[in-house]
């Protein structure tokens, strides 16, 4: 087996019940590289929110499956490359141009430059705003037919990095619909146009032949969500699927050697505690959390060896950061077990974590216990991701077992602190409003050198550190289930990637 190197990355319980997960209608025949006519079949982990709008968590699938594309793209090494645009340049300080390529939607229209302004408007006006647009005021004008100006309202040295969000992949006019709603059914640029999706459970998707970067080598794709790990993992056993995302760790070591491929991560799981109503508006009981808490001890029992003890949001598939961490200061005195006990006054410690990653579960059972020993009576909340999101913004939980992808919105870590920490943040799930935070997360986002960027970026870890609204657990490594046979799969360490035009059964 052959996969691309694009850097690293990171049954139902029975296996009978996988049966007709790749109906023969969907993808034909059993066995390792059996999809009909030499078409893909791919277990995916997540099950569509919104139905794969690019404004929801559903838009890495457009990514993944290489429906839909952005101005730009994200290389190997985190760079922006073209992608839509085919080059641009910075005006001054707010405004840049970009030159779009020759290329065409899948319902036949041609892109224009009034295509990408449709696109990043409606992106604007959505309700929620996308998280990479979290921070950042972005206007758009058609110059001509082949030449979009974008303008932001403070300077935005990482633009061309944010364009790469998948949230912000350009679909034709035919996507939008008067609603609000968007559907990239036939409507991306990408390879593989979706011709089918079928509720929360399975897509069909083929070649489009018109793709200005060439034809695809596979004829099709056709995807089965399967939110079972254990799942997962039996399909690619019993050659139902050829490839399966995030194998869990229990699993990953019953799988053949060469189908089993272990990738570093920017993932890291912490827990995410409320600070904005509950128990851990206390910052004494906050830091009572963060020290009865050891994420360490879940490396080995809970991921088998395949993570890595946290060493702050951002672990070692993300080089840069070690070097530049800064010490910590300024933090609560933490309760003891008896304030612990007497300040909750039998409170129950709501704890939530999703089905969606097997080892997320076990990991919460483990901190209910350390968390019990603190003083802290608590009981616990799984669910499958989709069920719970509303609740988690809504602040309904006092703490969350979490799996993030710290690169995800822009491949710029400002984006991610301005997300999920700043007080506007669009997935502040702790609730965080700390004017300290904000302005470390305000300074880093103007800088545009790179490498005084990333020394702010950890000046801002070490501000949201202080706060203990999240205690980092572990720097996960991802296991992807690739079947003999299959080539050309992208093993992304941002989980953006996964099936290109190289990709195929040999």
């Amino acid at each position: 087996m052959r996969t691309t190197p694009r850097g690293l990355i990171a049954a139902l319980a029975l296996t009978p019940l996988l049966a007709g997960c790749f109906a023969p209608g969907d993808s034909g025949g059993t066995g390792a590289g059996a999809g009909s006519g030499g078409r893909l079949r791919v277990a995916l982990a997540v099950p569509p929110v919104q139905a794969l709008s690019p404004y929801s968590n559903d838009a890495t699938v457009l990514s993944k499956l290489s429906v839909a594309e952005g101005l730009t793209a994200l290389d190997k090494n985190g760079t922006a490359k073209p992608a839509l645009a085919k080059s641009w340049k910075q005006d001054d300080d707010t405004t840049w141009t970009f030159e779009l390529r020759k290329a065409e939607f899948q319902d036949g229209t041609r892109l224009t430059a009034q295509s990408v302004v449709n696109a990043l408007d409606h992106a604007g006006q959505a309700r929620p705003k996308p998280r990479v647009l979290s921070d950042v005021t972005l206007t758009a004008k058609a110059e001509d037919a082949d030449t979009v100006t974008l303008t932001t309202k403070s300077p935005d040295p990482v633009l061309p990095l944010r364009l790469a969000s998948p949230a912000l992949a350009v679909l034709s006019a035919k996507a939008y619909a008067e609603d609000g709603a968007v559907s990239p059914v036939g409507t991306g640029t990408g390879p593989f146009r979706i011709t089918r999706l079928s509720g929360k459970t399975k897509a069909a998707l083929d070649r489009f032949d018109g793709y200005w970067g060439g034809k695809a080598k596979a004829p099709g794709i056709d995807v089965s969500w399967v939110a079972d790990g254990t799942a997962r993992a039996n399909a690619l056993r019993s050659g139902e699927a050829d490839i399966a995302e995030w194998i869990p760790t229990a699993q990953a070591k019953l799988l053949d050697n060469d189908t089993r491929h272990e990738v570093p991560s920017v993932r890291t799981d912490s827990l995410v505690l409320n600070t904005g109503g509950g128990l851990f508006t206390d910052a004494g009981l906050r830091a009572a959390a963060r020290e009865a808490v050891d994420g360490s001890a879940l490396v080995d029992s809970v991921f088998g060896g395949y993570a890595d003890p946290a060493q702050g949001l951002f672990g070692p598939a993300v080089p840069w950061a070690a070097g530049k961490r800064v010490e910590v200061t300024g933090r609560a005195e933490a309760a003891t077990t008896a304030q612990v006990k007497a300040e909750t006054k039998g409170r129950t410690l709501r704890l939530a974590t999703y089905t969606n990653r097997a080892e997320l579960p076990e990991a919460a059972t483990v901190l209910q216990q350390q968390l019990e020993k603190a003083g802290f009576t608590v009981k616990q909340d799984v669910r499958e991701y989709t069920q719970m999101e509303a609740d988690l913004l809504a602040g309904k939980y006092d703490a969350l077992v979490f799996s993030r992808v710290t690169l995800l919105d822009t491949g710029d870590a400002v984006d991610y602190l301005a997300s999920d920490f700043a007080g506007e943040g669009v997935y502040n799930i702790a609730g965080l409003k700390d004017t300290a935070v904000d302005k470390a997360i305000r300074t880093a986002a103007a800088e545009r050198d790179t490498q005084r960027r990333q020394e702010k970026i950890m000046r801002a870890e070490a501000a949201i550190l202080r706060t203990d609204a999240v205690v980092p657990l572990v720097h996960e490594q991802a296991v992807q289930g690739i079947a003999t046979g299959v080539e050309g799969v992208i093993l992304d360490p941002r989980e953006r990637s996964l099936v290109d035009v190289d990709t195929r059964v040999g």
